[in-house]
């Protein structure tokens, strides 16, 4: 079994339709029962499930689920391996230069925080993980410790 997602419209296969396909490499001629189609590989991520694709010039978000998704999804094990946090910690001693976020701020993975003074470098320290800013724990011109709790995250 199939799942697929297509511009947030849900398909269901148990086997897949027998196409012509000639592949020339980030694009695809399909040929289905006498009707041509032009397929063009925009973006993929990482697992290859979801991507972004072009059909006769018309662009289309696909999303792909196995049966072995769809049963991670029933047993609420699907989101298992998204980064969750609590706290974020000094990774050094420093001076704290300048509060990037304020509290109630979503984050993804990669924002920016803080910048951290250390060595007389500026350290922009980033989210580890996605999660909602709970509480500040420091302000700017504060020296901090290594360990030291920055940010509380729900």
């Amino acid at each position: 079994m199939l799942k697929v997602k297509v511009n947030e419209k849900e398909f269901e296969f148990t086997e897949l339709a027998a196409w012509d396909i000639l592949e020339q490499g980030s694009s695809f001629h399909i040929l289905q029962d006498q009707v041509s189609y032009r397929c063009i590989l925009l973006k993929k991520d990482e697992s290859g499930k979801n991507m972004l694709i072009s059909v006769n010039d018309t662009e289309y978000s696909v999303s792909l689920k196995d049966k072995y998704d769809v049963l991670l999804d029933q047993l609420g094990m699907s989101n298992l391996s998204a980064k969750k946090m609590r706290d974020i910690k000094a990774p050094m001693p420093g001076l704290v230069l300048d509060v990037k976020i304020k509290e109630g701020d979503e984050l993804k993975e990669g924002d920016t925080i803080l910048v951290l003074e250390a060595m007389k470098m500026e350290n922009m320290l980033k989210s580890p993980g996605a999660g909602v800013v709970k509480a500040i724990k420091v302000k700017t011109g504060e020296a901090v410790e290594k360990g030291q709790v920055l940010v509380e995250v729900e």
